[in-house]
């Protein structure tokens, strides 16, 4: 089973979202055994879960809060993304963590409450440049998953996307060999933390050029594509790599 997970950011806008959606879901009905799932930005989730019905496309919530209802101006909780039909939810990404500033305690907070309410979070960890060229990648990504992960009770799947913060929005992609290196690093690592089945993604720059090169490797399990994902014509690109 395959994993292709496609994050649109705060790329398109409503329209946009409902028009690539419409294009793309007959072609992604051609990947067999693979699942899908899109995280578009969160005022189009609602309409996406109905244009996806009795497709299989799954959809996810770019980020949640872990507290369920309250005082909490601008704030989307997992309960409320689960209610509308949400299955995952991206936690820890990158642009989540350094831009929006969000701590591990609050990544943690974010997996327990999505653990509640039954959503799948896939949780993002990867190394910056300063640390690569501190040779602290390992280091990294180790504290990542023991800050979010350790004493929670995970029971059914567990996904971490590695996603190296380098190759991120960047065009420098990382080398398949050393992406199975670091994946295999973090089943190795969440196997501390869970009995449940690991899977890894990675995430950094994929596009159609690259896709099968990582797919093709034993411990990736999927990909988390970001910018190529939410254009009509490298989305295409992408899904008709896969089918080959």
């Amino acid at each position: 089973m395959n994993y292709i997970f496609a994050n649109w950011k705060m790329y398109l806008d409503f329209d946009e979202t409902m028009i690539l959606a419409h294009q793309i879901i007959p072609k992604v009905a051609a990947l067999n055994n693979t699942t899908v799932a899109i995280f578009p930005n969160t005022l189009a989730i609602s309409e996406m879960i109905k244009a996806t019905q009795d497709t299989n496309i799954a959809i996810g919530a770019q980020t949640i809060n872990w507290v369920e209802k309250g005082a909490y101006t601008g704030a989307v909780s997992a309960h409320l993304v689960k209610e509308i039909g949400c299955q995952y939810a991206l936690v820890g990404h990158s642009e989540r963590r350094y831009i929006f500033g969000e701590t591990n305690e609050d990544i943690r907070k974010k997996i327990a409450a999505c653990l509640d309410e039954g959503i799948t979070p896939v949780l993002c960890v990867g190394e910056t440049q300063e640390d690569k060229d501190n040779g602290k990648e390992e280091y990294r990504i180790k504290k990542q998953l023991k800050k979010a992960l350790e004493g929670l009770e995970i029971t059914k799947e567990c996904i971490i996307a590695y996603e190296p913060v380098w190759a991120v929005g960047t065009g420098n992609e990382c080398d398949p060999e050393l992406a199975e290196e670091k994946s295999r690093m973090i089943r190795t690592e969440v196997a501390q933390y869970t009995k449940a089945p690991v899977r890894v993604l990675y995430g950094g720059s994929v596009d159609a050029s690259n896709v099968v090169s990582y797919i093709v490797r034993s411990h990736i399990d999927g990909v988390l594509i970001g910018s190529a994902s939410a254009k009509e014509k490298t989305c295409t690109n992408i899904i008709n790599a896969l089918t080959v």
